[in-house]
């Protein structure tokens, strides 16, 4: 393999360490106060930690990409793996994210298990034939004969002053096909637990992770520090509950759905926070045992509107708990417009808690209802 994918070191780091600080204080995170007892891994740390484990227990496993070996990953998510496993199994690439997709959809045919790494997921358009045409399709195709475990991950949505060509979500675009799981971690323990799993799955998953997640600490159980840790596929979270109204999200976006909920909390509204955590298979019966309970739906994700995973989830709503419904659900997304540059509109463009907060107070009828919808709200 090694002799195929020639170890260069490339220029393409988009200097993400360098900026994360910047990029950390550039957007509103949900503050959280822990025990002081509670173990506290960062994301970063939690994404590390899954791979080398599931590289040390089988020898199948490896990574692949640009900038993931001698510079230890753009965002040093595979720090410390190519000196403890070797250049066979943590491979540099050239910038050619058609080529070595290609080469880890070839490797999965044979019974390896490749993690292909792109450096932000707006780059896996360059690797969509790959993915959807040659990964997702193939074990139906071959009517079962033919098995593709294949982790597809990296960085996915908004980071902050980086464009519209490095700021997209794709949920929605590869949660569309079958075929495909995909997965979007918000905390530590989702983004270890859920890789393990995505890594030990025989089918192909997309794996969504956040760059302004990266440097985020959450506490983590001893359960989940076990080395046989590992979460469902397809099974959302309740990470606050709540009676009056139901508000899901995935990845950074439930960070600001449980700051909204505290906000809420002060004026008398109980919300009750799902985290998606798995957006291909989608939690239905969760999202909708929620919803009979709360009665409301508000639904929080940073893509575009129409055709949204907000747009899947109403719909699944109104197909199964309408009769419940004691208010129109409402959509809370980005904007309908390629990511602005100016920090100012960049801020318009995505979700803010403010949005989330005024949603929920129209469906609990405690603020007039919108007039003129807002940038960020369909």
């Amino acid at each position: 393999m090694s002799g195929i994918i020639g170890r260069k070191m490339t220029s393409r780091a988009i200097s993400a360490l360098n900026i994360n600080q910047f990029l950390r204080e550039s957007r509103v995170f949900t503050s959280r106060t822990y025990s002081s007892t509670a173990k506290e891994m960062t994301v970063r740390d939690a994404l590390n930690s899954a791979l080398d484990e599931e590289m040390s227990a089988d020898p199948k496993v490896f990574i692949m990409g640009e900038e993931v070996g001698e510079y230890q990953g753009a965002y040093k998510i595979s720090k410390g793996l190519l000196d403890k496993y070797g250049p066979e199994r943590v491979l540099d690439t050239p910038i050619t994210e058609a080529g070595f997709a290609g080469i880890g959809v070839g490797a999965a045919y044979h019974g390896l298990k490749p993690i292909i790494e792109f450096m932000t997921f707006n780059f896996s358009m360059q690797a969509i034939d790959h993915i959807i045409n040659s990964a997702a399709k193939s074990n139906y195709m071959s009517a079962g004969q033919i098995s593709v475990p294949i982790v597809f991950r990296g960085p996915n949505g908004a980071a902050a002053g980086v464009g519209a060509q490095h700021s997209q979500c794709y949920a929605a675009w590869f949660g569309a096909c079958p075929g495909l799981k995909v997965l979007a971690p918000y905390s530590s323990e989702d983004a270890r637990g859920l890789l393990k799993a995505a890594i030990r799955d025989p089918d192909p998953v997309v794996f969504l992770e956040n760059e302004l997640l990266y440097g985020e600490s959450f506490p983590v159980s001893a359960e989940a520090l076990d080395s046989s840790f590992c979460l469902p596929i397809g099974k959302a979270k309740i990470e606050l509950e709540g009676k009056d109204v139901t508000i899901t999200a995935f990845s950074k976006m439930v960070g600001s759905a449980l700051k909204a909920a505290e906000i809420l909390a002060k004026e008398g509204i109980s919300a009750e926070v799902v985290n998606l955590r798995s957006i291909r298979p989608l939690d239905r019966s969760t999202i909708n045992a929620s919803v009979r309970k709360t009665n409301r739906l508000i639904t929080v994700e940073e893509g575009f509107p129409q055709h949204g995973v907000g747009a899947e989830i109403c719909a699944s709503v109104v197909e199964e708990s309408f009769e419940y419904l004691d208010a129109p659900v409402e959509r809370i997304s980005g904007a309908d417009v390629p990511m602005p540059y100016a920090a100012n509109l960049e801020r318009m463009a995505v979700p803010q808690v403010e949005d989330i907060v005024r949603a929920a107070k129209r469906a609990c009828y405690r603020s007039a209802q919108k007039s003129v919808p807002m940038a960020a709200t369909a």
